[in-house]
């Protein structure tokens, strides 16, 4: 499986990434109090099909004798730092703090995106740890462009949040996408002086989606075999979007959802 596309191919991802942040900016809007994560999720349902595309993420499996994903829309809730389930409903409530992490196939390929939701009123350290999350990815993208290596962009991260005390999660990483849902090349958002110096390349298609708490990075799965929640119970924020590596720098392939 080729870490590099097409221009053809980057042309078909643009269109499903368009589709996928609209679609996504919807249902931020959607995420208030009262709402379910089934109401969610039955949004990217609707809007993906409407768009002759399939969701990514529904009937999933991380290996073949993993219980299938049950819904189009991650629904991960405080503690939750991903892969909350939508189905069966839970009710989103005053103050609570929502990670959305959705994909979606279009013309045969894949792109992925994440955003994360402040319900609400919520205190002002909760609040910086959702502003800064998104600003750290802001910052790594400024290390996008062919000739760079994989670890600026996780050294970007990294220097920008572990001053401010933050967990960056360690056991979930980024990852290329494009012909499959998780491709290669992994990308920490630490610094890991273990993991392979990967040269960026015109073409690369990357999806970068620092994982954050306010405590531990430690995690665990739940019972339910999907949800990662962090082990201090601490509060977790998730920002993400899709790229293709160019000459000068980054296409972003996801346009920011909190800006439609």
């Amino acid at each position: 499986m080729s870490m590099i596309k097409t221009p053809e191919e980057i042309e078909a991802l643009r269109e499903g990434g368009v589709l996928l942040s609209r679609t996504l900016a919807e249902i931020r809007k959607a995420c208030v109090a009262g709402a379910t994560s089934e109401e969610l999720d039955a949004i990217a349902i609707k809007r993906f099909a409407e768009a002759g595309a399939k969701p990514s993420f529904l009937g999933y499996k991380i290996d073949k004798d993993g219980s299938p994903f049950p819904g189009a829309l991650c629904v991960s809730i405080n503690d939750e730092v991903v892969h909350g389930l939508p189905i069966p409903a839970r009710v989103i409530k005053e103050g609570d703090v929502v990670g959305l992490d959705i994909g979606v196939w279009y013309k045969g390929l894949c792109t992925d995106m994440a955003t994360t939701v402040i319900v609400g009123k919520t205190d002002e350290k909760t609040r910086k740890l959702v502003e800064d999350t998104r600003e750290s990815l802001v910052l790594a993208l400024k290390e996008v462009r062919a000739g760079k290596f994989i670890h600026d962009i996780s050294n970007a991260i990294d220097d920008y949040l572990t001053p401010k005390g933050y967990g960056i999660v360690r056991d979930l990483v980024g990852h290329g996408v494009g012909h499959a849902v998780h491709e290669e090349p992994q990308i920490p958002h630490y610094r890991d002086r273990r993991a392979p110096r990967v040269k960026l390349e015109t073409g690369m298609v990357l999806a970068i989606e620092p994982m954050i708490t306010l405590g531990d990075w430690h995690v665990y799965m739940k019972d339910d075999e999907w949800t990662i929640a962090t082990d201090d119970g601490s509060t977790s924020a998730h920002f993400e979007v899709t790229v293709a590596v160019t000459d000068e720098g980054y296409e972003l392939i996801t346009p920011w959802p909190d800006l439609s």
